[in-house]
């Protein structure tokens, strides 16, 4: 797995274009003050005894932690690597990692799963608004 962790003052999204069939409707929404997780699965990540997820939702919390906020957004974004999960896997797993975040406190939202959408963001210059991850 691959992820790009951004503070976001403010992030925001609109679905413009639907990659997978059964993705259901969808609208657009915004945060404010949240990490940001742009997430690629790749097909290791979603064999038994991968440790992804977890890595996933730990890392999550220790950005959110550093920036004192409660809000993370997941977005899958399959194109930071090559090798790509299964589409259904990956969905599952990202819907996992959020339950896990809501468990935990956090207000784990997801932009919608099988679309291009439109984004927004705006986050501050800070070295910590930018941390990339391999896990």
């Amino acid at each position: 797995m691959r992820v790009l962790f951004w503070f976001c003052k403010k992030f925001a999204w609109r679905p413009v274009l639907k990659t997978l069939e059964d993705a259901p409707d969808a609208s657009p929404d915004d945060r404010s003050r949240a990490v940001v997780a742009f997430i690629h699965v790749e097909p290791g990540d979603v064999e038994d005894g991968s440790s992804a997820e977890t890595k996933l939702v730990k890392n999550a919390k220790w950005v959110a932690r550093k920036w004192e906020v409660q809000e993370v957004v997941l977005h899958s974004f399959t194109h930071l690597g090559e090798a790509k999960a299964d589409p259904e896997q990956a969905r599952a797993l990202i819907d996992r990692a959020a339950e896990r975040l809501n468990t935990a406190g956090y207000d784990a939202s997801q932009t919608p799963y099988g679309y291009f959408n439109d984004l927004s963001i705006e986050a501050p210059g800070h070295p910590l608004a930018r941390i990339y991850k391999e896990l």
